[in-house]
């Protein structure tokens, strides 16, 4: 199948994969861990705004997890709010903490293949590069609440780690 066709594709296989960096952060308060430091104004500002876009395009999630971390933690959050998507859905994944590509592959190979849409929000470079490898574009840097949606032909989320999709989109927050 040539890649950026539909053509292959059938719905029964068709799932959807939402690689969503988690917003700007604050470097603010000195003395916070890494992991537990809190969005800043604009992080605040962007993750409402990018929610509102996922659900311009129609996307209706079955699935959103999040890095434990409390930035992509809140990013999600808001994210779901936006959508809709019940906060109580929301899973943390401790295995996607500043992960790398292996790593977020592992976690969405053990999802339910019930879920057709998938969110992971989490971090740089592993987001980046999974994006690159995933969808065999050459994204530099996914910004700040930045997302890419792979479409990807998949039996199973099990067989994710030999999958190449489609990228439909890549945006964020200073996107024009």
């Amino acid at each position: 199948r040539l890649r950026g066709s539909k053509q292959g594709f059938t719905d029964s296989m068709l799932r959807h994969l939402t690689l969503l960096r988690h917003a700007k952060s604050s470097w603010q308060e000195s003395g916070v861990s890494d992991h537990d430091r809190p969005l800043s104004q604009r992080g605040l500002r962007d993750a409402p705004v990018m929610g509102r876009r996922i659900l311009a395009r129609g996307s209706r999630p079955s699935l959103i997890i999040s890095s434990t971390a409390l930035r992509a933690r809140h990013t999600a959050q808001i994210i779901a709010r936006e959508l809709g998507y019940p906060g109580e859905f929301l899973q943390r994944e401790p295995e996607l903490y500043l992960a790398t590509p292996e790593q977020i592959m592992a976690v969405l190979a053990r999802q339910s293949d019930s879920f057709r849409n998938i969110i992971v929000c989490g971090h740089n470079p592993g987001l980046t590069e999974l994006a690159n490898r995933l969808s065999g574009t050459e994204i530099d840097n996914i910004p700040t609440c930045g997302m890419v949606v792979i479409d990807l032909d998949l039996d199973s989320w099990a067989g994710i780690a030999n999958a190449l999709g489609t990228q439909q989109v890549f945006d964020y927050p200073k996107k024009p």
